[in-house]
């Protein structure tokens, strides 16, 4: 059962990583350790401790071993708390990589966006040079690794959004950064039989940061909606951190591209428009509605795995709550109104 308002980072934080029975199913399988690069983001936290809950719950001794800078030493204390062993490791620095544990499994979460226009060749080494350094190290591993939907290039509204099959020819240099960071990844699979699953996430949700924050501290403040992108994909972060982890499942050679998004296409005019119910505020809007965004298309995960079993409306409901009663943000605006791929 899930709660009707999350009132406090402690039960953001339960729910999050509450594990459902088929994960706890799943993760009796491996073998351990779990290693998770780059866990010290927005996603890792909680897809380490919903990992370490699931292993509990399956009576499994899987060992989870969180790979970061910790730039913040109370992340670091927040998962060994939870059970979760941290090593503290500049991923940039090839060496760091011999320290690492073997593994047959690895969940591969490093990535970077934002401050791409100012540093572009701070995004292309990231996205490109610690991928290739990782995929030698585990070269005997199962590799589950993050892309983004930015890959695609912006599609019609009215359609059912871009397939993985489909072109990757998108804007921007964050974008093409992030089509050479899935090339990387093929080559080694080709290279040492490397089995890979590459999980184009778009977007995953929080109540602390994502597109529905964004929208919602808007209509709260008073402050106009762009909805130049008039659509988007979303899913709960919860739900996508599950499938992240039941991926390893879906490894293969030459890598399986998935789109990890919810079963819907968001609009973003109405998505204001419900939130300014449920706060009692009237909503404004800026920005001519283009007749493309950036849309994906997850009937091959859904195959797979199955429908993310969190609704949009739930979510919706405990953002607005959140909001509304000051729960802290993380002040990572998501710049979903972006169009030419410049963040």
């Amino acid at each position: 059962m899930l709660s009707e308002t999350i009132r406090t980072e402690e039960e953001l934080v339960e729910v999050m990583t509450r594990p459902r029975q088929v994960l706890v199913e799943y993760v009796r399988t491996l073998n351990g350790p779990l290693v998770i690069l780059g866990a010290g983001g927005k996603m890792g936290p909680t897809l380490a401790i919903l990992a370490r809950r699931a292993a509990d719950a399956a009576g499994s001794a899987l060992e989870i071993v969180a790979v970061s800078r910790y730039s913040d030493p109370r992340a670091r204390d927040y998962l060994e708390t939870h059970g979760v062993r941290t090593l503290s490791a500049d991923l940039m620095d090839q060496a760091a990589f011999a320290r690492l544990p073997d593994s047959e499994n690895l969940l591969y979460l490093v990535g970077l966006k934002f401050g791409t226009s100012s540093n572009p060749a701070q995004t292309w080494a990231t996205n490109t040079l610690v991928p290739a350094y990782a995929a030698e190290r585990f070269a005997r591993a199962r590799i589950v690794a993050l892309s983004t939907g930015n890959v695609y290039p912006l599609v019609p509204v009215m359609g059912s959004g871009s397939a993985e099959g489909d072109p990757l020819t998108p804007l921007g240099e964050y974008s093409n950064a992030c089509v050479a960071r899935e090339r990387i990844f093929e080559y080694f699979s080709l290279k040492n039989s490397t089995p890979v699953a590459l999980l184009r996430l778009s977007y995953a949700l929080d109540l602390r940061y994502g597109i529905l924050v964004d929208i919602a501290s808007k209509v709260w403040s008073g402050e106009p909606v762009n909805v130049a992108v008039p659509q988007m994909n979303c899913i709960w972060q919860a739900d996508a951190s599950e499938m992240i982890i039941r991926s390893l499942a879906l490894a293969t050679v030459p890598p399986t591209p998935l789109n990890l998004v919810g079963g819907q296409h968001l609009p973003v005019r109405q998505t204001a428009l419900r939130f300014g119910e449920l706060m009692g505020k009237e909503v404004t809007f800026t920005g001519a509605e283009a007749q493309t965004a950036l849309l994906s298309n997850n009937a091959r995960l859904r195959a797979a795995l199955g429908e993310p079993p969190t609704a949009i409306e739930t979510v919706i409901e405990w953002v607005a709550s959140w909001v509304m009663s000051g729960g802290r943000l993380l002040n990572k605006p998501t710049h979903f109104e972006v169009r030419d791929g410049r963040y």
